[in-house]
């Protein structure tokens, strides 16, 4: 059962939003159809954030991103994107609370090698 939207605190990982708008294409249409949690478009940064369970900051070490740690007392998912200039790319649903930090390192890792194979064509 997905816990309430309020009631679960979140770890935030932020990368580039090129990056990031490629996984969010990758997991959308990847075979097993991995539920994918909500996605943060901060304008002003030209940025992505998925929302991820907490502590996923402990282990995160993907090259060009960065996890926010909240320590159990921080980010919860908001109602409202939480600031000017950001808006819900995908917003909090409650069937995909949060995405599956291995998935995401997945398709981010994937990103990067379709974002470098397009950069060096031609």
């Amino acid at each position: 059962m997905a816990p309430a939207r309020g009631d679960q605190s979140l770890d935030l990982v932020t990368v580039p939003a090129r990056q990031g708008l490629e996984a969010v294409d990758i997991l959308r249409r990847g075979r097993d159809q991995e539920p994918v949690g909500p996605v943060l478009h901060d304008g002003a940064c030209d940025t992505l954030g998925f929302l991820v369970p907490p502590g996923t900051a402990d282990a995160w070490d993907v090259p060009g991103s960065a996890c926010t740690r909240t320590d159990g007392r921080g980010l919860r998912i908001p109602a409202e994107p939480p600031g000017p200039g950001s808006g819900w790319l995908l917003p909090p649903a409650e069937d995909a609370p949060v995405t599956d930090p291995a998935v995401l390192r997945a398709a981010l890792d994937q990103a990067a090698r379709l974002i470098e194979a397009a950069d060096n064509c031609c």
